[in-house]
């Protein structure tokens, strides 16, 4: 197992994200400006299991794609390191979900930075598990005033 570079209380200062929406347990490699990784451990214990399927549990791919949004968040802001600030996702183009991500799966979220202007940020994203891709995204952010 990865040890973690950023821990789930450094996300909770990062990401104005809680319960049931913070999505990401923690970031095990980071690239300031570059790339950032991180883990989603996918339990049955998730309140949208209840009813995406009865019987037949899958992980929104909304939510996937929110994951790849917080990671992008978290390398955004570390990179421009600031305070007293936020990231909003502003955009998504190009998403393909390739396989259903199901309870026990870990969710391995890979952002690399494809373009920085300003406070404008975009990332390409694709979520693994077991190595194989489930989902992938361009995805596009801001860094905005609190």
């Amino acid at each position: 197992m990865t040890e973690p570079i950023i821990e789930i209380k450094e996300i909770l200062s990062i990401l104005p994200h809680r319960y049931p929406f913070l999505l990401i347990d923690k970031i095990v490699e980071f690239k300031t400006s570059v790339s950032a990784t991180g883990i989603k451990n996918v339990t049955m214990n998730e309140p949208f299991f209840q009813g995406h399927f009865p019987g037949n549990p899958i992980m929104p791919g909304v939510l996937i794609i929110e994951s790849m949004a917080q990671v992008g968040g978290i390398l955004a802001f570390k990179s421009a390191d600031v305070t007293n600030k936020g990231v909003y996702f502003m955009g998504i183009d190009k998403a393909k979900f390739r396989r259903p991500v199901v309870p026990g799966d870990t969710l391995e979220i890979n952002l690399e930075v494809t373009k920085t202007r300003g406070k404008i940020w975009k990332f390409h994203g694709k979520a693994l598990v077991e190595g194989k891709v489930a989902a992938e995204a361009d995805l596009m952010a801001t860094i905005v005033d609190l």
